[in-house]
């Protein structure tokens, strides 16, 4: 079982490591909810454990965000808030389950192991922008009839551009997705590889897949 933990209370992140690890499933770990939002996104977890409150994107907001792109991988939000109406409102968002902090892992392991045998979420195998197409299994990437061969880097650069088709991809999102988490180097060296991608997947295009927005980061066109 893969489980992506969106978590930015260091400790809580660190005890929920230990134990699915010790459980013997692989962990991931995002401390905000920008860097959340795109690896979850990318459709590698079996499960999602989203905390409530977090800096950049609230649980909440992240939460809508998914089930309004489409994403169906099973959700349990964790939350100081005890209210009925505060968990009312994430199951009605689309969490699959909920559980009020402090709690112990034995629940939280049960409740996870329970949201994924009753979902049928399946990742897409393949995500298509206009003429552009991925296949997820193969790591095949066409337009139209034409293979281009893209670089593991591009290739990680395609993925996240095309899940957030028609949105923009921050420069620090695009650099977590492929360094991981917590990146602190410089965002400009994701400049040369868009570029580079750019001039593999736009052909005799006038007017390029990707846009750059200027200050924020980059967009792919959704047709």
């Amino acid at each position: 079982m893969r489980v992506l933990v969106i978590e930015d209370d260091p400790l809580i992140a660190r005890s929920l490591t230990v134990g699915f690890s010790e459980a013997g499933h692989q962990c991931e770990v995002r401390a905000d909810g920008e860097s959340g939002l795109a690896a979850a996104m990318a459709q590698q977890a079996d499960v999602i454990v989203l905390d409530q409150m977090l800096p950049k994107k609230s649980g909440q907001e992240i939460l809508s965000e998914l089930r309004k792109a489409g994403v169906l991988i099973p959700v349990v939000m964790l939350t100081a808030l005890s209210t009925l109406d505060d968990r009312v409102q994430g199951l009605n968002i689309g969490a699959d389950d909920y559980m009020v902090k402090p709690f112990e892992f034995a629940e939280l392991l049960a409740r996870v192991t329970a949201v994924i045998r009753r979902s049928s979420h399946r990742p897409p195998a393949t995500l298509r922008a206009g003429e552009l197409m991925l296949d997820l299994s193969t790591r095949r990437v066409t337009r139209g009839e034409v293979e281009i061969e893209l670089t593991p880097i591009e290739f990680s650069l395609l993925e996240l551009l095309m899940r957030f088709a028609g949105q923009v991809v921050t420069r620090k999102m695009l650099c977590e997705h492929i360094w991981g988490f917590n990146w602190e180097g410089t965002t400009n060296v994701i400049e040369v590889h868009v570029n580079r991608l750019r001039g593999k997947i736009d052909g005799k295009r006038t007017v390029s897949f990707v846009k750059t927005i200027r200050g924020r980061g980059y967009a792919l066109a959704s047709d």
